[in-house]
């Protein structure tokens, strides 16, 4: 690897080294002799399919997990464990931003910005915090519109990511030195994906350091210097971002599905089925048929799924089967059980198919999770384990597999790829349409244009109402682009 170097042509200060760090959990190895070494100036991309231990790697650098061998450094400081290396992260500035937002719903932005502010003063701190909060949502998301009273709970899920991120590169008593970012955009639509990228970019040529944790690949091209490649548990590769291919960049990840290229450019022509769902703002779908939700988050199409979704699902317990199943997006609040194992979680829109007299077929359960953990690839052990054992994409897999698993003729998807790898992306694109050629309906809410382009129909949503709807060669991310900032036909 080598060395980042300054303006000047000095080599940078490491900010953070990790040499040969393994990490168990029990039987389960999560890190193997992982090493890698943070200088102050780069943005380094670490990517890797669910479950190779990128979680795991930064909770040692950011000291909440304590390695089982090995050694940390901060600079000058050498990590000692014992329950410190946190402390010791955080005097050095390492700040981190997690996959699963960990900020109190109950509480305010201002609120939670004061949380992790150790010298903040105890008499007139709102004042001062509301200027520091809002001077970093300004800096960070030009426009953002989200006050500092604003309870978080309140906030739609990419607002609230929007805050976090801030907060974590916000001026406090230790300035921020090294920001790990874990899936931060997977909420954010691409104009406030971009908006971050470029504060990423300004941040690191002052000197900061960041660790860009995504699966997607064009953000990792556009922002890291360098890219560190993770595997069962270990670093397989780190070098500048100019020696990668974005195929070379996956052959080197190694794949977890088969490769069968895009989706998109295998559609089959098809003959539209009757309508299955009308809403009265013009939202319709037919049997068979993909429906893609696009547009600027936060303009009203999480709220459309879920008044379609609560209307058919009013009065579930009085059937046997649901008319409409739904992956969530924010997983933490709508889609896991979290005191549940992996098996229940997947099961239980299933439980009246396979049950016997109002009693669940243990059998047939386990036959079912078996098969699922094969087809969509959930990395674990044992799915008797608890749902939160699983990396975040490896959760998401399951809310997948509980969906697809049903016989619910609708399925409901809101912003659902959120932390999962490219392999099961294509892997789950290739199931969705399989499902819809066999008659199932689709109604797909995404962030990602990718994943809008394999829809057979596209709304685009405008200040809560729909200002485009886009149909075959229609669908580009030019005409969604025009829809989102024009109330006006997207296609003439």
């Amino acid at each position: 690897m080598t060395p980042t170097t300054n303006s000047s042509g000095a080599a940078s200060a490491p900010v953070v080294s990790l040499q040969s760090v393994d990490k168990s959990f029990g039987p389960v190895h999560a890190l193997a002799g992982a090493s890698m070494v943070v200088r102050a100036g780069e943005c380094i991309g670490l990517v890797g399919h669910n479950g190779a231990g990128k979680s795991t790697f930064v909770n040692v650098i950011n000291g909440r997990l304590t390695p089982t061998a090995g050694q940390v450094q901060y600079g000058a400081h050498t990590a000692v464990g014992g329950g410190r290396n946190a402390d010791l992260a955080a005097t050095n500035g390492i700040r981190s931003v997690f996959q699963e937002l960990s900020l109190c719903p109950n509480l305010t932005v201002l609120e939670n910005y004061r949380i992790p502010f150790r010298t903040m003063p105890r008499w007139g701190w709102r004042k001062a915090a509301r200027i520091a909060v809002m001077t970093a949502l300004d800096d960070v998301f030009p426009g953002h519109g989200i006050g500092p009273d604003a309870v978080v709970a309140d906030l739609s899920i990419a607002e609230r990511q929007m805050v976090e991120i801030a907060i974590a590169f916000s001026a406090r008593d230790i300035a921020p030195r090294l920001v790990i970012l874990d899936e931060p955009t997977s909420s954010l639509d691409a104009g406030i994906s971009n908006q971050l990228l470029d504060h990423v970019r300004k941040f690191c040529s002052t000197g900061g350091a960041v660790i860009f944790i995504t699966h997607m690949m064009g953000e990792i091209f556009q922002v890291a210097d360098r890219i560190v490649v993770m595997k069962d548990g270990r670093v397989v590769e780190d070098r500048p971002t100019g020696a990668f291919t974005r195929q070379t960049l996956v052959d080197t990840m190694g794949h977890v599905a088969a490769d069968g290229g895009n989706v998109a450019a295998e559609k089959a022509e098809r003959v539209p089925g009757d309508i299955v769902l009308s809403l009265p703002n013009g939202l319709s779908a037919r049997k068979g048929e993909i429906v893609g939700l696009a547009g600027l988050a936060g303009h009203g199409q999480a709220e459309a799924l879920a008044r379609f979704y609560f209307d058919k699902t009013s009065t579930w317990r009085a059937r046997r089967q649901p008319d409409v199943v739904f992956v969530a997006g924010d997983r933490g609040r709508d889609g896991v059980m979290p005191i549940w194992s992996i098996l229940k979680n997947l099961s239980l829109v299933t439980l009246f198919e396979f049950g016997r007299r109002g009693l669940v077929d243990r059998h047939k359960e386990g036959e079912l999770g078996a098969t699922w953990k094969q087809k969509i690839q959930i990395k674990t052990s044992d799915l008797g384990n608890p749902i939160l054992s699983l990396s975040g994409g490896n959760q998401q897999k399951v809310l997948f597999a509980k969906a697809l698993a049903s016989s619910a003729p609708i399925v409901i998807m809101d912003d659902p790829m959120r932390g999962v790898d490219v392999g099961t992306k294509k892997e789950v694109y290739r199931m969705i349409r399989a499902e819809a050629e066999a008659g199932r309906t689709f109604l797909w809410y995404s962030t990602e244009t990718d994943e809008i382009l394999e829809c057979d129909r596209v709304f685009v949503f405008r200040d809560r109402a729909i200002s485009a709807e886009l149909t075959g060669p229609q669908i580009s991310e030019e005409n969604i682009l025009r829809a989102s900032f024009e109330m006006q036909e997207a296609a003439e």
